[in-house]
């Protein structure tokens, strides 16, 4: 279910008519070429979650946004649009059903060359249909 959930996150994201303009990639993995800002999946992990009758898994999951800005807010837009579009993606899914979905935590690191990378952890709870 993790793949499957990584792949329809993604694509909700990416259906999001401001999130798209905004941003120049909202990919699986870092990409190697596209200008900044852009969104990806970093890492996930998930675990069992299964019912008696159902399968299901616990889905942890970690964003990393990565955008230029020299001052601390300059990047809440973009993360206030991204979760905002988390809480609002469909419970039913092709082959799994999210029953919840819960921020963990974020971080914000700024770099060099006034960069700003901003980590947003969610944990996912799935079951089969």
């Amino acid at each position: 279910m993790e793949v499957p959930f990584r792949a329809a996150l993604l694509g909700w994201l990416a259906a999001d008519p401001a999130l798209s303009a905004a941003l120049n990639a909202i990919v699986e993995e870092a990409p190697s070429r596209t200008a900044l800002p852009w969104l990806a999946v970093v890492a996930s992990a998930s675990a069992d979650w299964s019912v008696k009758d159902r399968q299901g898994r616990e889905v942890r999951l970690a964003l990393e946004l990565h955008c230029r800005g020299d001052r601390p807010e300059s990047a809440s837009t973009l993360v206030a649009g991204i979760e905002s579009r988390i809480a609002a993606m469909l419970r039913a899914q092709d082959g799994f059903e999210i029953v919840s979905s819960q921020f963990l935590r974020s971080r914000a690191e700024q770099r060099a060359a006034n960069t700003r990378a901003i980590l947003i952890e969610y944990r996912f709870r799935l079951i089969a249909p």
